[in-house]
């Protein structure tokens, strides 16, 4: 498939709704290289917004329909702007409409709207199609009904949608990432502050994403168990150390060790999890500053396996693939991208060893699950924007 459906989605929104488009926006996919979960525990994140994303196509309609188009699948669904509801019969249509509901709120619109959509993000493989369709959309549609929004307003509109409409209690590290990608570098958040920072990659850096086909949803897995877990964790902090606690950013290594005793077991292993991430994190950062690739591959390494053990969001696949990666010469680190229990992991090598490694990895794999990974070179990128024309 092109990596760029401009063209033709503009010739089929024409054939689908008899009118060409007034606006259209692209949202990219984004990879999480270092930082699990730590996003709504309002932590540290790396990530990079990636080379494929979601293209959102819009034209106002004299009528008060709205009617969303998925073209990958060609459904569509149809509803009056002033009556939107999710649907779990159509779960792609709710991110959309998760959008449009506060944009609608506002406007008071006297109008409604077509939408074409599609995007080359694989589903289900980590790499955020959810909120690359959320923010492709929100870009467009604020924009067609005259209502600008900040990117950080984007981001919570997305956020909001995945909660409100999709279900999932999630952070904002995947709309963030989308938002503010740059090309050729990671995109460094502090989840409190929602400070965005880059982080130059260096031209001897480079990603493999190696999608297990382990389709994952934050929805139907126990991504909303773990958010609880780690806000008990938080509480649990609160009442018993000397300076305030609003999440588990707030706690120390040394602190944690000092009480993981008294904790539930469970709770004590995800709060160990997020606390890590958020060290390997700014000490990640200081690592590929220095230039030192190797010392931030081990911290790949280590997140995976705090993932694997602590919070418990790696699959077997997963696992197998990190496994793969400690042995095959060039690879420098390796780990789970994303929510986990299924999706993606993450590699890092050099350029010049990406296809070696990408049809080492593919053998490996494919020898014991019997099915082929997807594998792909990620190119840091930037984020969302409005197309011209």
């Amino acid at each position: 498939m092109s990596n760029d459906l401009y063209p033709d989605l503009a010739t089929r929104f024409i054939k689908r709704f008899g009118t060409p488009h007034t606006i259209a926006a692209y949202a990219p996919g984004r990879v999480e290289v270092l930082g699990n979960h730590t996003d709504y525990n309002e932590g540290f994140v790396l990530s990079a917004a990636i080379d494929a994303g979601t293209w959102c196509l819009a034209t106002p309609s004299p009528d008060l329909q709205c009617r969303i188009a998925a073209g990958d699948i060609e459904q569509e669904v149809a509803f009056p702007v002033t009556d939107i509801r999710a649907d779990r019969k159509t779960p792609w249509a709710n991110y959309v409409k998760g959008m449009l509901a506060p944009i609608v709120k506002q406007a008071n619109p006297a109008h409604g709207v077509r939408i074409l959509f599609q995007s080359t993000i694989p589903l289900g493989a980590g790499l955020s199609s959810s909120a690359a369709l959320e923010i492709a959309s929100g870009l467009a549609l604020t924009t067609l009904y005259g209502i600008p929004r900040s990117k950080l307003e984007l981001a919570r509109m997305g956020q909001a949608a995945e909660h409100e409409y999709a279900g999932a209690k999630c952070g904002l590290l995947d709309q963030i990432s989308s938002l503010f990608g740059k090309a050729h570098a990671l995109v460094r958040t502090d989840f409190r502050s929602l400070e965005v920072t880059t982080v130059p990659a260096g031209d001897a850096t480079c990603f493999l994403m190696c999608n297990t086909r382990v389709k994952h949803s934050l929805v139907d897995s126990e991504y909303n168990e773990r958010r609880a877990r780690c806000e008990e964790a938080a509480a649990f902090f609160a009442k018993i150390l000397s300076h305030p606690v609003q999440a588990l950013r707030d706690v120390s290594w040394t602190e944690f060790e000092a009480h993981r005793a008294a904790m539930h077991p469970v709770t004590a292993r995800r709060a160990a999890h997020v606390i890590g991430e958020n060290e390997r994190v700014l000490k990640g950062q200081r690592l590929l500053k220095d230039h030192d690739l190797a010392g931030f591959g081990a911290l790949m390494f280590e997140s995976h396996e705090s993932s694997r053990t602590q919070f418990e969001n790696s699959c077997p696949e997963l696992d197998a693939i990190v496994e793969s990666a400690r042995t095959i010469p060039g690879i420098r680190g390796a780990r789970l991208s994303g929510g986990g229990f299924g999706g993606s992991a993450v590699i890092l090598c050099h350029p010049q060893d990406a296809s070696r490694i990408g049809q080492q990895l593919a053998s490996q794999y494919e020898a014991r699950f019997s099915k082929t990974p997807e594998i792909r070179v990620i190119t840091p990128s930037d984020g969302a924007r409005l197309l011209p024309g």
